[in-house]
């Protein structure tokens, strides 16, 4: 009976020192190379950039405009048609009758249409760059549209139509084409895009000087309705301005109202304005568009 046992331990002892060398020769085998990192992980997928390298650079949409075609543009217009009509004295329907629309006000006149507060509260005009961020997505740029169209993702198919409206009644000169920069040269910022409505709530540090409403009284600074595009350091109800504002000469455009909300005591050395200026540029944006809308 030992004997019997014996055997039968002995075997058992055999199979699990066969078992721990197989164990270590497959561990072995399996890691082998593992100590050298490949050369190259993984594989290429075709299109994609990998990091740290440079993609196309992006066309200007001045460039589609340059080489927009009218005739094309009329044709992209069928995506439009359902909701607007274009022709002169046209009646409004879903949108807005849309003739001789370039270059006038945002959501105002066109016979009275509904337009959404979305859109009202945006001001400006729709000049080139407004209706390319309005027709690449209307939802994107006024939060809140009634609009439903989804947009047009092609910027030259953008462009085409833009020309067309242009042509229906309104008459834009079109934008140049910016220079391309030499090579290693840092890459234009691009435009910050303002929101009136969140202009309306910083004009809350500039209301302790200055009434917006029409009409309003000037107050340690002037009234400030209907100022964008008025001649800088004038009229404004005979607002006493300094001299150093006055001779500045120029209009309030968006880049002279930009620098002075910028550093007012560095874009007319000497003025009487003691603000020291806003260093956020979305902020000044967004200040600018509500000034626009101040009618």
């Amino acid at each position: 009976m030992s004997d019997r046992f014996n055997t039968i331990a002995g075997w058992t002892l055999f199979s699990g020192v066969v078992l721990l060398g197989l164990s270590a020769v497959s561990s072995r085998y399996f890691h082998a190379g593992k100590e050298q990192r490949p050369e190259t992980m993984g594989y290429e997928i075709a299109g994609v950039v990998q990091e740290g390298e440079g993609g196309a650079a992006e066309t200007p949409f001045e460039a589609f405009l340059a080489k927009a075609d009218v005739a094309k543009g009329e044709k992209v217009f069928a995506k439009c048609a359902a909701c607007h009509t274009i022709n002169q004295g046209g009646a409004n329907g879903i949108g807005p009758n849309l003739y001789a629309v370039m270059g006038e006000a945002v959501a105002q006149g066109r016979g009275g249409y509904a337009f959404s507060d979305a859109l009202k509260a945006k001001g400006g005009k729709w000049d080139w760059a407004a209706m390319n961020s309005w027709l690449t997505n209307p939802a994107a740029h006024a939060p809140g549209t009634k609009m439903s169209f989804a947009g047009l993702s092609d910027g030259q198919e953008r462009a085409n139509l833009m020309v067309y409206l242009n042509a229906q009644g309104s008459n834009l000169p079109l934008p140049a084409v910016p220079e391309t920069p030499a090579a290693g040269a840092a890459p234009a910022a691009a435009a910050v895009v303002g929101d009136a409505a969140k202009g309306q709530k910083s004009f809350a540090k500039c209301a302790a000087c200055h009434t917006i409403n029409a009409g309003g009284a000037n107050g340690i600074g002037p009234n400030l309705a209907g100022v964008m595009g008025e001649g800088v350091g004038q009229g404004r109800g005979g607002y006493a301005f300094s001299d150093a504002l006055k001779t500045k000469g120029g209009n309030w455009d968006d880049a002279t109202m930009d620098a002075w909300l910028t550093d007012p005591a560095k874009f007319a050395p000497g003025t009487k304005m003691s603000f020291a200026g806003l260093s956020d540029a979305q902020e000044r944006a967004n200040i600018i568009a509500y000034l626009k809308t101040a009618k």
